[in-house]
């Protein structure tokens, strides 16, 4: 049987704050450049105003914190308050990844909060995995903990 590596990582984090608290932080992506060492800013588009399946934003990406820098059109496609929320990257007809958070409330004062991607299993997205799957991957999964890391120090103050 071939192992096949899955398109995608996440990492897992608990955090002292009510997952409601968390939701509203997570689920405000005018906020994501306070946290992310890539995506260095957000704002919704199209007139949405916020988390609601069908919202749209673009996000202002520093690939690897270094460059090239773009932004990249995103729609929302979960928004299950207080416990999921997730978006799609690209266009309407084509997106690539998948980006979310899911919360699990672990008591009246503590969520456990994992942050995630998932590339969409396109055959040149495939390709590209397999090439550069595990370097991306690495960065990915860094950079997702410190975002963590990052949601955490302002929401445990």
């Amino acid at each position: 049987m071939a192992l096949v590596k899955p398109l995608g990582g996440e990492v897992t984090l608990t955090i002292e704050a009510p997952v409601d608290k968390v939701w509203a932080l997570v689920s405000d992506v005018t906020r994501i450049g306070e946290f992310s060492p890539e995506t260095f800013e957000a704002r919704w588009t199209r007139g949405s105003t916020g988390p609601e399946v069908g919202a749209t934003f673009s996000g202002h990406v520093k690939r690897n914190g270094v460059g090239p820098t773009y932004w990249s059109p995103c729609r929302v496609t979960v928004a299950d308050e207080p416990r999921h929320f997730e978006w799609s990257v690209g266009t309407e007809k084509v997106h690539v990844n998948n980006w979310g958070y899911r919360l699990r409330e672990v008591g009246a004062t503590t969520t456990e909060v994992t942050e995630y991607f998932r590339l969409e299993p396109a055959l040149p997205v495939r390709l590209y995995w397999l090439v550069l799957g595990r370097l991306r991957g690495r960065t990915n999964e860094k950079g997702m903990r410190t975002t963590l890391d990052r949601m955490k120090a302002v929401l445990e103050r």
